[in-house]
């Protein structure tokens, strides 16, 4: 089956993730409380009525195509194209009432990420890419900083305990935070949109869902940058990413390897 235009694709997302984006807001600093998931994780009447409406937009305009969502599950489709959606990443800040939450949507094909948007409603920032078609910023174009030593970068990460993962995730995490310029817990997607938009360098997450990371891929790569795990693979597959303004990959990568 033939793909649509990535025209209509794209029109589509960024009006699916401004719809979960009001949705959001109107319970963004009103009171809402968190329930705990069985992995402690938190979850609002505000993540499920958002993931609610994104599948309803999805499953309106595009029937045959997959779902996959953080709170209601996996849906298949027919089509070979599946979209993933986060109604609310950084549900921990949308509860405090910190704006750096988002509401993330992407698509992807046998390739990959085709299509993603990340919406910051809270911030009135809108990131979105498509294969091939560049990175934009509200509006404009947006682009990877020229940062090329560890020592100028500006260091990200959404953890700020690293050891309670392995070994080698500590290390490389304690390294990079003695050889960087600024170090920040500007985390969740935020972080990765700092990064593409060149406002920082490096955002290293030691556990990524799929749902977390759908769209940035396709955002970093279309900035002039990168989107791995810790081996080095682009993908958002694997439960674990970094990404680089470019410059600076090879240098993490040498960090991971130690």
């Amino acid at each position: 089956m033939a793909t649509p235009p990535i025209s209509d694709l794209l029109d589509f997302a960024l009006d699916a993730a401004w719809q979960a984006g009001r949705i959001t807001l109107g319970y963004f600093q009103n009171g809402v409380t968190a329930e705990r998931k069985s992995d402690n994780s938190p979850v609002t009447i505000a993540d499920k009525t958002a993931e609610k409406r994104l599948r309803e937009l999805i499953q309106h305009s595009w029937p045959d195509h997959g779902i996959i969502g953080e709170e209601f599950g996996d849906q298949a489709g027919t089509s070979g194209l599946t979209w993933t959606v986060d109604p609310i990443d950084g549900t921990k800040s949308f509860v405090q009432g910190v704006p750096m939450y988002s509401n993330l949507i992407a698509l992807t094909d046998d390739k990959g990420p085709l299509v993603g948007v990340a919406n910051f409603p809270a911030l009135n920032e809108t990131i979105y890419a498509t294969r091939g078609g560049g990175c934009f910023w509200n509006g404009r174009r947006a682009h990877v900083s020229d940062v090329k030593e560890l020592k100028d970068a500006v260091l990200l990460s959404s953890e700020i305990d690293y050891s309670k993962f392995d070994a080698n995730k500590e290390r490389t995490w304690n390294q990079l935070v003695k050889s960087t310029y600024i170090q920040r817990t500007w985390g969740d997607s935020y972080g990765y949109a700092l990064v593409a938009t060149g406002r920082a360098d490096i955002m290293i997450d030691p556990w990524m869902a799929i749902w977390d990371c759908g769209p940035l891929q396709v955002i970093l790569e279309e900035a002039g940058g990168t989107f791995t795990d810790w081996q080095g693979t682009a993908t958002i597959y694997n439960g674990e990413s970094f990404a680089t303004n470019g410059h600076l990959y090879q240098t993490v990568m040498n960090a991971i390897k130690g």
